[in-house]
């Protein structure tokens, strides 16, 4: 597994364009997340790929060709701090609740639902983490999942600046016509 950080361009079409990439480049990607950062004009990709170091390199250099691209590094080999965050339905009657609330705590988890017959966990943490968790409930009954994929960050001074974006079209065209 390689991990790549993007920092792109906050608009519409970039998510697609890096997974057509990623696609043609036969990379299987384990887990794609997209978010804002400080600045709206800018999303942060973490990028979880399926490959060897070789691959992951001509991921970034294929990433660092698209223009709404301002950054792609691969931190796979760096001091990184992962984490994924999951929801998970849980089958839970008055009779293994109480042990169901056990396990929770143990695994730093916290009930953020609970119906007559099932709690729903949210769970942060190490992708190791969450797959402990799930294990351990299935013998419950686990009803439903949805987990949101890998981010991540280098750790200490080690930072990712991108570059500033480039001026929107619509800027560089007022531009070009008050130079004629």
């Amino acid at each position: 597994m390689q991990t790549l950080v993007a920092y792109v361009e906050n608009k519409p079409g970039v998510l697609n364009r890096v997974s057509s990439l990623a696609r043609r480049s036969a990379i299987n990607i384990d887990s794609l997340t997209v978010g804002p950062t400080e600045n709206e004009e800018i999303a942060r990709m973490t990028i979880v790929a399926h490959t060897d170091e070789r691959g992951a390199h001509r991921l970034e250099a294929s990433l660092e060709k698209l223009v709404d691209v301002l950054l792609a590094e691969n931190i796979s080999t760096r001091a990184l701090l992962e984490r994924d965050l999951a929801l998970i339905k849980v089958s839970a009657d008055q009779q293994n609740r109480p042990h169901l609330m056990e396990l929770i705590k143990v695994f730093r988890a916290r009930v953020v639902d609970v119906a007559p017959e099932s709690l729903i966990i949210e769970v942060s943490g190490t992708v190791d983490k969450i797959d402990g968790l799930l294990e351990v409930l299935r013998p419950f009954g686990v009803l439903e999942m949805a987990r949101t994929g890998r981010i991540s960050m280098t750790r200490g001074n080690d930072l990712l600046q991108p570059p500033a974006p480039e001026p929107a079209n619509s800027e560089l065209e007022s531009t070009a016509s008050q130079v004629k």
